[in-house]
């Protein structure tokens, strides 16, 4: 962490002048300069003095802001091959968020895992082909083809068939994480 720059960033934050600060925390506007430009390092008492002056814990002056990542290229998936399916994570570990997109391809007679009954929801697109949402408690079958969707509770036993000759592919996304 650069402290100088830490110390400036807030300084400027709080729309005070070296001048300024340096009456507040009974520093002198050289020593403040020097540490701005890290010519210097604060002990901890002075540290405390300066952080106090912007209402900040030394904890939180120490924190540094992690920035999310909110961009994903392939080097960033992670890939499953099975026997006739493949599942690309699309977002590297998604478990800690509050959804998991997945990016599923099914050979010919490939299938997905059976997904057991959860408390939450799931969105798939289909990108290409046709698949068969079943639903293992019922029997009941769902065709689903390019360009078209499903929503649905995931209340219930399912998985996804592909029973076509070509592959398909299809964007599935769960909440809460599941795959």
């Amino acid at each position: 962490m650069d402290i100088g720059q830490r110390i400036k960033a807030l300084r400027t934050k709080n729309g005070l002048t070296l001048e300024e600060l340096a009456s507040r925390s009974e520093l002198t506007k050289g020593f403040l300069s020097q540490l701005e430009r890290n010519l210097t390092s604060p002990s901890i008492t002075t540290l405390e003095n300066i952080t106090e002056v912007f209402g900040v814990s030394l904890e939180d002056f120490f924190k540094e802001d992690k920035a999310e990542q909110i961009k994903f290229s392939e080097d960033d998936y992670f890939v499953d091959e099975k026997e006739k399916s493949t599942i690309t994570w699309l977002v590297p570990n998604a478990q800690k968020n509050e959804m998991e997109p997945i990016l599923l391809t099914l050979e010919e007679k490939g299938e997905s895992n059976i997904i057991d009954p959860h408390e939450g929801e799931e969105f798939g697109y289909i990108l290409q082909g046709k698949v068969e949402l079943i639903d293992l408690d019922s029997k009941k079958k769902t065709v689903l083809k390019k360009d078209e969707t499903f929503y649905l509770k995931g209340d219930f036993r399912h998985k996804l068939v592909n029973n076509s000759k070509q592959v398909a592919e299809l964007i599935w996304i769960t909440t809460p994480p599941l795959f």
